[in-house]
């Protein structure tokens, strides 16, 4: 096995946590700089076209990309400890929360669109931040709206055990920290975060912990 990553990845941060959760340690980790541009490279694109990070190999056959697909991929292949519940409106609930992060936030606040502010549309760095935090806060507004909520959040996302929607969680609130987002209007999601970061599969993932990284976060 091989996977693709990078310390700046919060996508490639989910499938660590999962990668670890899942007690799977792959045969070789690659760092692909985003900063520097290594996911526009040949040997990259050949890759993932998309040139977009996570990446992984599993022996033969297509190469897995979309941090969703590979914790689903990893969850059919190596199914303990489960990161879905086992009831089809649980799964659906893990889902969905899930996608608040992945589809509708964590999207529109990448460096491809980043970018594409400053070199295209030559917003400046005041207006990108706006932008960028805001997007940060809707997502971390509806991840609060529904787990203060709903009767089956329990230690963690859903119920008292870690599903995959808390390492979509987590990802969001260490958003939240590389832009200066204060997490206390969201008092459920900082608390099921602090909760996740202290057992050591999110520990060791943290995007800190990993090659390259600097001493704090920054945007």
């Amino acid at each position: 096995m091989q996977f693709y990553s990078f310390w700046r990845s919060l996508a490639a941060f989910r499938v660590r946590i999962a990668l670890n959760i899942k007690g799977i340690v792959p045969d070789e980790m690659i760092t692909v700089d985003l900063i520097k541009g290594d996911q526009r490279e040949p040997a990259f694109r050949a890759v993932n076209p998309q040139m977009r990070l996570p990446a992984l190999t599993d022996g033969d056959g297509p190469i897995l990309f979309q941090s969703v697909a590979i914790m689903e991929y990893l969850e059919e292949t190596r199914p303990e400890p489960p990161l879905l519940p086992k009831d089809p409106r649980g799964r659906a609930r893990v889902r969905a929360l899930s996608a608040i992060v992945t589809s509708d936030s964590h999207p529109l606040i990448v460096p491809r669109v980043r970018n594409f502010f400053e070199h295209e549309l030559k917003l400046d760095e005041p207006t990108r931040m706006k932008w960028i935090r805001h997007w940060v806060n809707e997502g971390l507004a509806s991840l609060e709206g529904h787990l203060s909520r709903d009767k089956e959040t329990g230690k963690f996302s859903h119920g008292n055990n870690v599903t995959m929607a808390d390492l979509c969680l987590v990802s969001q609130a260490a958003s939240a920290r590389f832009f200066e987002v204060d997490t206390a209007p969201y008092p459920t999601v900082k608390r099921i975060a602090e909760t996740c970061l202290a057992i050591d599969a999110f520990a060791r993932a943290h995007p800190l912990k990993q090659p390259g990284a600097p001493q704090n976060l920054g945007h």
